[in-house]
């Protein structure tokens, strides 16, 4: 069904812009599915959070997130299916799982250390992670949201490591932890994906 919506829409766009290339519709169409495919999403995650009882922590998880996520960008799955799923279980399972363990003293202090040494080595090799869809091919681009990437993972971990509370610690750092995960050159060949740049042969992210 949103694939239909979203092919019509392109199809009304390329009418009323007949510039509109094949290459460029197909970025428009990939834009639309990811707007339209995010409502159910949200609905379906803040439900069962809500039926977990961690509809505060859920939202919370979502907003710590969102600049981070947004400038590394990461792994998305071809099905929408798939990625409902992930993203069900990426802002359920985060906050439902720190209830259950604890960061506290050194084991705190070492874990996010670790975190944000393998982070920023991540960062610097993979970020902005880009998709075949929608290719950053921009070096300006790129480097604006490789720097965001620092300060945003770097600025939430230090929350993380002095805040006294400690589901928000848990959250912060497992978020940031997976997050960055979903960035490397594993989690792309696991789920069969591509960098975005990688499409084009006579593009690269440093000699664009």
């Amino acid at each position: 069904m949103i694939e239909k919506i979203c092919t019509f829409l392109t199809n009304r766009i390329r009418k009323e812009m007949p510039d509109v290339d094949d290459e460029r519709a197909e970025v428009i169409n990939y834009g639309l599915q990811n707007i339209i495919g995010e409502f159910p999403k949200i609905i379906l995650v803040f439900i069962i959070a809500y039926i977990l009882g961690i509809f505060k922590w859920t939202l919370f998880t979502f907003i710590v997130l969102s600049i981070y996520k947004g400038a590394s960008g990461g792994i998305h799955l071809k099905t929408h299916l798939g990625c409902i799923l992930l993203t069900t279980a990426f802002y359920c399972l985060i906050p439902y799982i720190s209830q259950y363990f604890e960061l506290m003293g050194i084991t705190k202090y070492i874990t996010i250390l670790l975190i944000w040494v393998f982070g920023m080595i991540m960062i610097k090799m993979y970020a902005p992670a880009d998709t075949e869809a929608v290719p950053i091919l921009q070096s300006k681009v790129r480097k604006k949201k490789r720097i965001i990437s620092y300060i945003s993972f770097t600025c939430g971990l230090l929350v993380a490591l002095i805040v006294n509370n400690q589901m928000i610690t848990n959250i912060i750092t497992l978020s940031y932890f997976i997050q960055t995960l979903t960035i490397t050159k594993v989690a792309y060949r696991l789920t069969k994906s591509k960098y975005g740049y990688e499409v084009y042969e006579d593009t690269s992210p440093e000699s664009v």
